[in-house]
């Protein structure tokens, strides 16, 4: 079977964002990456808005300039519930202005131009859909869970039935994640994932586990690829769960206006 490849996004600086360098430099109508929790001896870049810890007034403050530094005209987020479904917005959403709370839910689809789309992840993969032949985008949340309710295959379906895409014509990214080699997890995961199921806690790369999703899906292999940024060990400076971080990054995705 051939490997899914491995890219290693760059640092955009104006906003600390780690960007896909080929998508950025194929698709001048994109705006996309994953924000990292800025620079050192600053207050951490934290967009969390639901957790226990999280200070709410200072989250949308970063969301605003987020929105700003990005240019979008507004953005939509969610509270995440590690299942499967995805929302469309189009010419309807065009009022969104600002931060726009939505619905909870795990993943959104637009081809609206000015409007942001975003998750946010601490060691879940946020993952990154555009469809280049019609300008239209997604981002999805995926922890294992979501992985096991469909939420790739969700996301697929969702942009065909809103903007007739083909699997064969899109293009997925695995974005910053919990990498294979630390995502040590029990038995029941595996059997949820309907991976290959150990006797015992083993690690287990959910990243090649969602792109084979997408494999199967008619996604062609060329067109899907996996960030080399783990949040745990390859030291990016992105939030992680498993290591006590409060925190939250946010994967973003737009057409730009």
């Amino acid at each position: 079977m051939d490997c899914v490849r491995i890219v290693t996004e760059f640092t955009e600086s104006e906003i600390s964002a780690l960007v896909h360098p080929e998508w950025f430099e194929a698709f001048p109508w994109l705006l996309q990456g994953t924000t990292t929790r800025g620079s050192a001896g600053a207050p951490p870049f934290d967009f969390g808005l639901f957790g226990e810890t999280s200070r709410p007034r200072e989250a949308r403050e970063r969301w605003s300039t987020l929105q700003q530094r990005l240019g979008a005209r507004g953005v939509v987020y969610s509270q995440q519930v590690h299942g499967a479904d995805v929302c469309e917005y189009e010419e309807h959403s065009s009022g969104i202005s600002g931060l726009e709370l939505v619905d909870p839910c795990d993943g959104h689809v637009t081809s609206t131009p000015g409007l942001l789309l975003a998750v946010t992840a601490a060691d879940c993969v946020p993952v990154f859909v555009i469809d280049p032949e019609r300008r239209a985008v997604a981002v999805l949340h995926a922890g294992w869970r979501g992985a096991a309710a469909g939420v790739i295959e969700s996301g697929v379906k969702k942009m065909a039935s809103a903007f007739a895409s083909r699997a064969e014509d899109l293009r997925l990214h695995m974005g910053p994640a919990i990498c294979g080699t630390c995502y040590e997890v029990g038995p029941e995961v595996f059997a949820a994932l309907r991976e290959p199921v150990p006797d015992r806690p083993a690690p287990i790369d959910l990243r090649h586990v969602l792109a084979e999703h997408a494999v199967r899906l008619g996604v062609s292999r060329a067109a899907v690829t996996i960030s080399a940024h783990c949040t745990i060990c390859t030291e990016s400076g992105l939030f992680s769960h498993r290591k006590g971080h409060r925190e939250r990054q946010v994967g973003y995705i737009g057409v730009l206006d």
